[in-house]
């Protein structure tokens, strides 16, 4: 079985480019599950309906959150109305949303955890329990589960993957918008990498036009985020799955650019 994990898609860029790559990808890799980040899809902060329908349309399975999770108010019909999108697990009790959800692809039972790192995003729940007691909870109901830890620190992200090894089929990460080259399978048998990377305009910063950027960095004043365009790029990976024993046999990163 093979799961396309695509990194934060992000503004108009990013769904222009998953709208036209995405198809091309499906075919050319055989894929049978496609997992998406899409927290900073729709402008850049949060998720709107008309976005969430357009990658439910192109075969999208389930759509991770995170720190934008509530960056525009159609997320709370979104999470009244449907199911396959999910928030960090470790919000707060009586958050709107589910922090997982588990789907039949390929006659298996795919349960996917979605979870928020506390370094340098916000003072939420401990992500390390709350995926420790989500996966005690569904793992006599799934036979693979697979975690988005949507984090900023490195050290932090791969703590979580060694301390869920051997427990999830696949630990990845998100929110930095880089790509890292660290994909490997952990001792116990999970695949990990600490971030897929971002979905958006190649020749930005974070998504951001770097001029922008590069201002507020030599003179800390505020300015508008106005988005880049132009050159996209697709970052993610490929999980391969046995089929027999569910575990995860390779992980591969993808970096697909116009």
């Amino acid at each position: 079985m093979k799961i396309l994990l695509i990194g934060d898609i992000f503004g108009e860029c990013g769904m222009n480019y998953v709208k036209y790559m995405l198809p091309e990808i499906v075919d050319r890799e055989s894929i049978d599950m496609i997992i998406a980040n899409a927290e900073n899809a729709s402008g850049g902060n949060g998720l709107s309906y008309a976005d969430y329908d357009a990658l439910i349309d192109l075969g999208v399975d389930v759509i991770t959150m995170g720190n934008h999770t509530f960056g525009r108010k159609d997320i709370l019909k979104i999470f009244t109305n449907e199911n396959s999108v999910i928030r960090p697990i470790n919000y707060p009790e009586g958050t709107p949303g589910k922090g997982s959800v588990i789907i039949n692809r390929c006659s298996k039972r795919i349960g996917v955890i979605n979870a928020m790192g506390r370094v340098n995003i916000m003072n939420i729940d401990c992500p390390f329990k709350a995926c420790e007691k989500e996966i005690e909870a569904i793992k006599d109901q799934t036979d693979i589960i697979i975690v988005d830890f949507h984090a900023d620190a490195s050290s932090e992200k791969r703590a979580m993957g060694y301390f869920l090894d051997g427990k999830a089929a696949c630990v990845f990460g998100t929110h930095t918008h880089v790509q890292t080259a660290d994909e490997c399978i952990l001792p116990k048998g999970t695949a990990y990498i600490s971030d897929l990377g971002m979905t958006g305009a190649a020749e930005s910063v974070l998504g951001v036009k770097p001029d922008i950027i590069i201002e507020r960095f030599m003179y800390s004043m505020p300015q508008k985020f106005d988005h880049a365009d132009g050159k996209a790029k697709l970052c993610g990976a490929i999980l391969t799955i046995d089929d027999v024993t569910n575990k995860a046999v390779k992980l591969e990163r993808i970096a697909e650019s116009e």
